[in-house]
């Protein structure tokens, strides 16, 4: 049985433009178990759509933080 999709929204500094979101959307759906990422730059944030058992909330935000951001929160 298959487990339900889960939502993660993390704070992150340093994205400024359309080409920072998709840099940090490409990143994030780049890794194991990710259905979907949206950033959200006038709030600082993406949000991440993930199946849990792929990649945990910890090499989310070091694929966001790789890609040249600062997770915050």
């Amino acid at each position: 049985m298959s487990r339900k999709s889960e939502t993660l929204v993390f704070k992150v500094e340093g994205m400024s433009c359309n080409h920072c979101k998709a840099s940090v959307e490409n990143a994030v759906r780049a890794l194991d178990g990710v259905t979907g990422a949206r950033v959200f730059l006038e709030e600082n944030k993406v949000e991440i759509t993930y199946n849990p058992g792929g990649a945990s909330k910890e090499e989310l935000a070091k694929a966001i933080q790789n890609a040249g951001y600062r997770v915050t929160g």
